[in-house]
């Protein structure tokens, strides 16, 4: 991910020393694991932990280089690491990575990079569902138009909007969880998975130690049904990201305008157009969505490898692993703070509502009309006459509002009382089910 969508600690997950720094955790927990089964001399892995400790803890560009240099030439990233600790522990490097093959290492490892993503993703997780609560309550009773094919349809609560998109963020830190505990998982059990090298033993000790699970059956790979439905949850969360970016970018509209995204001192919308305050935090979120989905398919073609193992799934997940991760920790970010700061305009909610003259309340009248005694199908055919008429003549001279058109209908005229029709028109009968949803949705 380029530097723009990047934030720091988790671009660090992905780093080349912090990889090497697990690598070198791997094989060190499996030498002190065969030391204590005797496979190896105990003082062979007490040298290889203390002068493998000091090497890492000095890490520098220069050993980078290094690495680089003898990948080289053996053409094997996995070797050259080997190689490079090798020159810093001397003769006891023999007893490092006995048993092994570089699947061990670079899938165990891949786990615990994904494990360390996902845990800082679920902290973004919770800022964004910390900050959703805070406006949800804040705009409990503040009324506004609710919409369907972005038609005006009846008033809701901005509050209650906003607790829709806390519930769907709620299930995806749940989906999260859940696919953190699948990919969690270590794999040391040597080439093609039979263990004939290793003590499965060993693998359970360094799972232990690294907080994983160990695998059930390797094939020489941990499968990459884990890995695919890990990037699935990420693009189930982008989308939850966009839906609430969209939701946000229409309402800042310039027609609309009962939101807008905060616009800082000294900041500018256009080059050409002072005037302009664009949506360019939800429009950019959109397109961070459409991105972090687009590494969905490679990982769902990625659990397709031949036999025990291929690499045909090593160069998309050197690119999606980082990309999709380091994207959307930035996206959740800027959906917190976008939503912190979002700028809510009730006065003109309640402007929009009304623009059309009364006619979001037909929902309303048509049930005071079947509650008087006219049949569904009647009450239904007068509403609909009604506010087409008012639809129709709004804002020229001889338009009237829905009310007044419903008043003058011989069929509505002393069928139904004032206060029945006052009813049908009070906008806070749509708020009656707030309090229940939101002690459903926040307890």
């Amino acid at each position: 991910m380029v530097p723009r969508y990047s934030r720091p600690q988790m671009t660090a997950i992905w780093s080349s020393a912090n990889r090497y720094r697990i690598w070198f955790e791997i094989e060190a927990l499996a030498c002190e694991a065969m030391a204590e089964r005797g496979a190896i001399p105990a003082e062979a892995a007490r040298i290889i932990r203390t002068k493998g400790d000091a090497a890492m803890a000095a890490f520098s560009d220069a050993d980078l280089a290094r690495i680089d240099e003898i990948e080289a030439e053996t053409r094997h990233d996995v070797i050259a690491f080997l190689t490079w600790l090798a020159e810093k522990i001397g003769p006891e490097s023999r007893f490092v990575h006995l048993g092994m093959t570089s699947s061990d290492v670079l899938d165990t490892c891949l786990s615990v990079q994904m494990t360390q993503a996902c845990d800082l993703l679920l902290e973004d997780l919770d800022k964004v569902l910390a900050a959703l609560k805070a406006r949800a309550y804040e705009h409990k009773n503040t009324v506004t138009i609710g919409r369907s094919h972005a038609i005006h349809a009846e008033p809701t609560s901005f509050g209650l909007k906003i607790a829709g998109h806390y519930a769907e963020f709620a299930r995806n830190r749940k989906r999260l969880l859940t696919a953190r505990e699948e990919i969690a998982v270590c794999a040391i059990s040597g080439a093609v998975g039979t263990y004939a090298h290793i003590d499965p033993e060993v693998e359970a000790y360094v799972a232990d130690k690294l907080g994983l699970a160990a695998e059930d059956v390797s094939t020489q790979v941990i499968p990459r049904d884990r890995h695919a439905a890990f990037f699935c949850t990420l693009g189930v969360i982008a989308s939850g990201i966009e839906r609430l970016a969209v939701e946000v970018r229409h309402l800042q509209r310039s027609e609309v305008r009962e939101a807008e995204e905060f616009f800082h001192p000294g900041q500018k919308g256009s080059s050409a157009m002072p005037h302009k305050r664009n949506p360019v935090l939800s429009e950019n979120l959109t397109g961070l969505a459409r991105l972090i989905r687009s590494h969905v398919t490679p990982a769902l073609e990625n659990v397709a490898l031949w036999h025990e193992r291929d690499i045909s799934h090593s160069a998309v997940e050197r690119n999606i692993c980082p990309d999709a991760t380091i994207g959307l920790d930035f996206a959740l970010m800027r959906l917190a703070g976008m939503m912190e700061k979002l700028v809510v305009y009730p006065e003109q909610m309640i402007a929009n509502m009304e623009s059309l003259g009364g006619v979001v309340h037909s929902g309303e009248v048509l049930l005071a009309l079947a509650r008087a005694g006219i049949t569904r199908e009647d009450a239904y055919r007068i509403v609909q006459r009604n506010a087409m008429a008012t639809w129709t003549k709004l804002n020229k001279p001889d338009g009237k509002s829905f009310r007044e058109n419903l008043a003058e209908d011989p069929e509505v005229s002393g069928r139904i009382d004032a206060d029945l029709l006052d009813r049908a028109f009070d906008a806070s009968l749509h708020l009656q089910a707030v309090d229940r949803v939101f002690t459903r949705i926040f307890g």
